[in-house]
């Protein structure tokens, strides 16, 4: 037996690893796009949260006729996501450390190192919890309009080869999902929502979170605490 167990053991892990892959619906992602196993697509957009309660009354009315616009003007499914995950203070407290380091004033660096300690027991005793909130957009390929009954009916019959058969196919399908994640876009940005369609690299972070919660608080994600959906 070596330091880090036996092969058998290695040998076992894989084959659970391996196990487990079968059982999730997502066969590749590229391109900002996910391709799942029955060959349907999904984009996936980081949404921005609002105060509904520090708004006026008629901003309220505002917010929730946009948003019934959007419901109503809807021709495709959609998913609305929303996930809870303890709040990451690491970053803001290596940020104080660097400004107490920096600091040549005695007294403020000693402010600077209670503060510190005083954010450290708050978030240990509230335990505070961040919220993020995600729209999933799909595209089945049988559901497009701009193919034929017969192309149709072989897409339904092996959609992931549909996919994977050639690049200029997957552009033509990702362009119509991403028509889609526009016409999102669009309609609820009247209800004072921002929205940015995670990348490559941000999709496999989610979905590593989403399938491993137990180390979720554990992994950075420095790409998606980047997005700036208040700007987009």
């Amino acid at each position: 037996m070596g330091l880090f167990g036996s092969q058998n053991s290695s040998s076992k892990g894989q084959q659970k690893l391996f196990s487990m892959q079968e059982h999730l619906s997502v066969a590749e992602i590229k391109d900002g796009v996910v391709i799942l196993k029955d060959g349907s697509l999904r984009t996936v957009l980081a949404v921005s949260s609002i105060n509904f309660d520090l708004k006026s009354s008629t901003e309220q009315e505002a917010i929730i006729y946009a948003y019934q616009r959007f419901l109503n003007a809807l021709d495709f499914p959609l998913q609305i996501l929303v996930t809870t995950r303890k709040f990451d203070i690491k970053p803001y407290l290596q940020m104080l450390e660097w400004r107490k380091e920096t600091e040549q004033n005695q007294l403020l660096r000693d402010q600077i190192d209670d503060y510190m300690k005083f954010v450290k027991e708050l978030v240990d005793i509230s335990n505070i919890m961040s919220k993020l909130f995600y729209v999933v957009v799909p595209f089945y390929v049988i559901s497009s309009k701009k193919h034929g009954l017969l192309s149709r009916v072989s897409a339904s019959i092996k959609p992931r080869k549909e996919i994977y058969h050639s690049r200029e196919q997957f552009e033509t399908y990702k362009n119509q999902l991403f028509q889609r994640v526009e016409e999102v876009k669009n309609a609820l940005s009247g209800a004072g929502v921002r929205m940015v369609p995670l990348n490559t690299q941000e999709l496999i972070e989610m979905y590593y979170n989403y399938y491993n919660p137990s180390e979720f608080e554990h992994i950075t994600v420095p790409s998606l605490r980047e997005l700036d959906i208040e700007r987009s």
